[in-house]
């Protein structure tokens, strides 16, 4: 089989969660081909809740650890794609990132691995369910605001 091409073109935009809290919205362009080839039907929410400054976002330290998660997380899936990450949600006490996985046992693994370099314990919580046609995905991508040409 040959390697999927996985986009890396991202796009930020300003959102609101349902109490009118600003969350900014961090998602991945491109992925038609990913979607289109079936075999990512996991989607994995990955949840950090944190002490909110008075906008909402974490503090300096907690924010720069995040992307140290981030940034193993992509490094790790450029190596060996099990899943992709999507999109990147935070705001109002939270981070969330979000990734389609194609089974639940290897995104664990790839996770595990990931993350062995990262001494301090993460508050994470996680939830996934089957999403075959990327649902939330497609939502999340509403939010993008349209790009000046």
């Amino acid at each position: 089989m040959a390697k999927l091409n996985i986009s890396e073109d991202w796009w930020t935009a300003p959102s609101e969660d349902s109490e009118g809290r600003t969350v900014m919205v961090t998602g991945r362009r491109g992925l038609d081909n990913v979607i289109a080839s079936g075999r990512y039907i996991f989607r994995i929410e990955m949840t950090w809740l944190y002490e909110p400054d008075t906008s909402g976002m974490p503090d300096f330290n907690t924010s720069r650890t995040m992307e140290v998660v981030t940034e193993a997380l992509q490094e790790s899936l450029r190596r060996d794609p099990v899943a992709v990450m999507t999109g990147i949600y935070t705001g109002a006490g939270e981070r969330n990132w979000v990734f389609y996985a194609v089974t639940l046992k290897s995104f664990q693994a790839m996770l595990n691995k990931a993350l062995t370099t990262i001494e301090e314990q993460l508050p994470l919580t996680f939830h996934a369910e089957e999403d075959p046609q990327w649902e939330e995905y497609r939502e999340m991508c509403q939010c993008e605001i349209a790009r000046e040409e």
